[in-house]
């Protein structure tokens, strides 16, 4: 194992992985809506369906996707539409009345499609997973940067739930919750016009 290529790979993974994106802000509105415990199956699939990107990744199986040039544009919009839908769910949530909170905590399915279709994971990952060589064999390599981003994967966006949830004390005021609603359904239509344009 080499060591600063590791130090060097955690810490691109968390200025890239764990910058801002569709998935570590919709993390952020369920925690702060729903809590931690009614998101954990949210979380979970977040954490299921971007592994599944790390794995198409380190398989080159997304090189080939994008070189079939249907694929990117279906992509694309599959994962406008649901970013968009979830957005407007976000926008829309009532004010947190209690720790259970109002209304019904995303899924576990919806978690893994965001997971799979979010555009900024497949381009964050991949090139932080091109930029590092942690062992000398290919496939000791390959296995070796799996098991750290998907352990950077778990930790990044249980943080950014968990962020979330210690937000949910300030928003038992209806107008401020509206406020924090609205900037997190904003953010998360902005980081996606981000990726799309980037």
């Amino acid at each position: 194992m080499r060591w600063q290529a590791l130090a060097s790979l955690v810490v691109a993974s968390l200025a890239i992985m764990g910058s801002p994106g569709p998935a570590t802000i919709s993390l952020t509105a369920a925690g702060s809506a729903h809590g931690v415990r009614r998101s954990l199956g949210y979380l979970a699939g977040v954490v299921a369906g971007t592994t599944v990107v790390l794995l198409a990744v380190a398989t080159g199986i997304t090189a080939a996707l994008l070189a079939v040039p249907a694929v990117q544009p279906l992509f694309l919009a599959a994962s406008a539409g649901y970013i968009l839908w979830l957005a407007y769910h976000i926008a829309k949530a009532p004010a947190l009345e209690s720790e259970q909170g109002a209304g019904d905590a995303p899924g576990a399915a919806g978690g893994l499609f965001l997971g799979v279709t979010n555009p900024k994971a497949w381009l964050a990952i991949a090139g932080v997973f091109a930029g590092a060589r942690l062992a000398d064999g290919a496939a000791s390599n390959a296995l070796a940067k799996v098991a750290v981003l998907a352990a950077m994967i778990v930790l990044i966006n249980a943080t950014w739930l968990v962020a979330g949830a210690s937000l949910a004390g300030r928003l038992q005021d209806p107008r401020r919750a509206r406020a924090v609603n609205l900037v997190l359904a904003g953010a998360l239509v902005a980081s996606l016009v981000v990726v799309v344009r980037g």
